[in-house]
């Protein structure tokens, strides 16, 4: 398999896996069972990805990491905003 496509199709199911949950969160507006300490770690690392692939010029991670970081955010602020024991 040529390594662009496997890059590709990696970056693609990896910043996509974020959005059964975001989902989930969005229709049951219920986050007990998310760690805020993982979003935090998860978004600090696609970050960093985001970061390596502007430093070495490396679009697909560029661009898959940019949504992960997003999609993440996004379970974030539905974190902060459905979180009951805040």
């Amino acid at each position: 398999m040529n390594e662009n496509i496997l890059g590709i199709v990696a970056g693609v199911l990896t910043s996509i896996s974020m959005i059964p949950q975001l989902i989930k969160v969005i229709k049951e507006k219920n986050v007990e069972d998310i760690s805020l300490l993982m979003l935090l770690v998860l978004i600090s690392g696609l970050s960093l990805w985001v970061w390596y692939g502007f430093m070495n010029d490396e679009l697909p991670i560029i661009v898959s990491n940019s949504f992960a970081v997003l999609v993440n955010i996004s379970l974030l602020i539905c974190y902060i905003i459905y979180n009951k024991k805040g």
